[in-house]
């Protein structure tokens, strides 16, 4: 998942996005504490997705400022 990506998605859907990647980074999390994650950067990657996600709607949402 790249920004320019998630750039052209709507505040409602980079909430569902978020909603998506926090259920995923949960389940994980859950696999690692049980033994059962077998692909280790699956992880990272999920936190950087919702990093990502979290900036835009941080750029969306001052931009929405300024306009006003």
């Amino acid at each position: 998942m790249e920004a320019k990506d998630l750039r052209g998605k709507s505040a409602e859907e980079l909430n569902e996005e978020l909603l998506a990647l926090r259920r995923e980074q949960f389940n994980l999390r859950m696999q690692k504490a049980t033994g059962e994650l077998a692909q280790n950067h699956e992880h990272r990657r999920v936190r950087k997705d919702i990093a990502r996600v979290k900036t835009v709607l941080n750029e969306l949402g001052r931009a929405a400022g300024e306009s006003k």
